[in-house]
């Protein structure tokens, strides 16, 4: 299986390299595939924006699951530290 593709919110970032992905153990990918969560398993993240204006934004990431242990977030069990290629924008 490739890795998998989970959809975010990169709204939902602690810090400028960790978005929360997910309150339990599991999340569907892109595919609808189900997705154990571990420490350390590679994921690419995306996300998708369709604005007023009929413009479309497109976000990727990649980056490896962490246990949310912040506590400043107490409600997301999981999230993702995004590698250093950071957070990719294209728009059409």
């Amino acid at each position: 299986m490739d890795k998998p593709r989970i959809k975010v919110d990169f709204n939902e970032r602690m810090e400028p390299d960790l978005v929360l992905i997910s309150k339990t153990d599991e999340r569907t990918d892109s595919e609808g595939n189900i997705i154990k969560l571990s420490t350390g398993t590679f994921v690419y993240l995306y996300e998708y924006n369709k604005y007023d204006d009929g413009e479309e934004e497109y976000l990727f990431a990649e980056g490896f699951v962490e246990l949310n242990d912040k506590l400043m977030n107490k409600h997301a069990k999981w999230s993702c530290r995004i590698n250093d290629k950071g957070i990719v924008a294209k728009y059409t």
